[in-house]
């Protein structure tokens, strides 16, 4: 996992790249999910074929991110179109690889571990996936309002709670912390399942207390709530290091930086996990040089459809210690680290 600190991003920066997106996304078409071209079958990277990209909910930064990693593909890998599909984030993600419904898919580091593992929601199907690097942090962030007088995760008990979209990272991270915090997430709490537009939504008409959200800084449905002015992100961070003992390193303590959103003016501890870009295994390796050169040397235009992609960085990005690393990944990052 990448140790580079999160670069802060003010607001005024943020709200330009929530509107940066739309110019890529109008060039990415509709989801091919047919699972051919790409894929596998150890078909040449030089055939072509449409590659379709799992990402998430149009709230959060891989919808977004993902449109644009579609476009410098398209733009740049002879041969190869590229779409983006909407889904509930990181396990569905996981499952749209393994079925072929997607050759590429962004999910967070403890989903990708279970997915290799074959536990938890993987239990007793271990996928065959490799990674094409880390491509940025996620930052779990819980949130309320101030009205709601919660300021730990402790006072969440008893309380209407969203723990993320099913099939989300989120979910699993929300979990995880809740049950950290000593709170049973299924009796503990009045549990919701939302994604973090539905999340923003519910906080609005007061038909839940709080929620979780895991996802890059800034994210855009998070700017809109701030603009409200009452928007409170509950500190997490000290549940970061008896997480990771339990489940893996894929958890740190990281602070997001102050001014991410308007009215945070103090940095505020939560809890980070690495974003990791999937293959399958069976993609040809000319074609997982060819992606990841394409994503790690257009930083710049990806920069423009949301900040997070500034934490790109090829000298780090195989460092990921719990799934392989693609062999055309390996083949571009040994070029960038010489």
């Amino acid at each position: 996992m990448t140790s580079n600190s999160h670069k802060g991003v003010r607001i005024r920066i943020a709200a330009a790249a929530v509107l940066a997106p739309a110019l890529f996304l109008t060039a990415c078409g509709s989801p091919d999910t047919s699972g051919s071209g790409g894929g596998g079958g150890g078909e040449s990277g030089a055939d072509g074929g449409s590659l379709s990209i799992a990402t998430g909910g149009t709230g959060g930064v891989y919808y977004p991110l993902g449109g644009g990693f579609a476009t410098v593909i398209r733009d740049n890998v002879e041969g190869y179109d590229a779409t983006v599909q909407e889904t509930n984030a990181s396990v569905d993600n996981m499952l749209l690889i393994e079925n072929g419904s997607a050759q590429l898919a962004l999910a967070v580091g403890d989903v990708v571990a279970d997915a290799v593992e074959g536990v938890n929601d993987f239990e007793g199907n271990a996928l065959d996936i490799c990674s094409l690097g880390n491509v940025y942090n996620n930052f779990l962030q819980p949130i309320t309002t101030a009205d709601t007088g919660i300021a730990s995760v402790e006072d969440m008990a008893g309380k209407v709670i969203s723990v993320g979209a099913p099939g989300s990272a989120t979910e699993v991270a929300a979990i995880r912390t809740l049950e950290a915090a000593g709170i049973d997430a299924e009796s503990g709490i009045d549990r919701r399942q939302l994604g973090v537009a539905e999340t923003v939504a519910a906080l609005r008409d007061g038909t839940i207390d709080a929620g979780f959200w895991s996802g890059g800084l800034p994210t855009g449905a998070m700017i809109d709530l701030a603009s409200d002015g009452d928007m409170v992100i509950v500190p997490i961070g000290e549940y970061a290091a008896p997480m990771a003992e339990e489940y893996g390193e894929y958890y740190v303590e990281q602070e997001i930086p102050a001014d991410t959103y308007e009215g945070q003016t103090e940095a505020i501890s939560v809890i980070a996990s690495p974003n990791i870009l999937v293959a399958s295994t069976t993609m040809d390796e000319q074609l997982q040089e060819d992606i990841t050169t394409t994503i790690f040397d257009n930083e710049e235009a990806l920069i423009q459809v949301h900040p997070a992609a500034e934490e790109l960085d090829a000298t780090t990005a195989g460092d990921v210690p719990f799934v392989d690393t693609c062999p055309g990944a390996q083949a571009y990052f040994d070029q960038a680290g010489s």
